[in-house]
């Protein structure tokens, strides 16, 4: 099974960006699908973003304008850039692989937008 590695959390300032990375241990072959998820204190994670190995991506209304998602296959990496950050993108995020019906998720990596 396909290991996953998020980077690139921390704490920034409201408005401020951060680059989140989900690195694949192996090459991922055949049709997939990576996603971003997140799960805010107390709340129940929720998909944020979305990219089929098609090409095609998608993020959720919430995050539209100031999430994008994107890939770098030879890199087998994945990539949430996050701009214009609130308070409310603060979040454990994590990456989500689904490939030839087995499902991967890395550990989670903390955000926090505060003043």
């Amino acid at each position: 099974q396909v290991q996953l590695v998020e980077s690139g959390g921390g704490l920034v300032q409201p408005g401020g960006s951060l680059r989140l990375s989900c690195a694949a241990s192996s090459s991922i072959f055949g049709v997939n699908i990576m996603a971003w998820y997140r799960q805010a204190p107390g709340k129940q994670r929720e998909l944020v973003a979305v990219s089929h190995s098609g090409g095609s991506t998608h993020v959720v209304d919430s995050v539209k304008g100031r999430f994008t998602v994107s890939r770098d296959n030879a890199q087998n990496t994945m990539y949430l850039q996050m701009n214009s950050l609130k308070a409310e993108d603060t979040a454990v995020y994590y990456c989500n692989l689904v490939v030839e019906g087995q499902i991967s998720w890395g550990q989670g990596i903390q955000v926090t937008v505060s003043s």
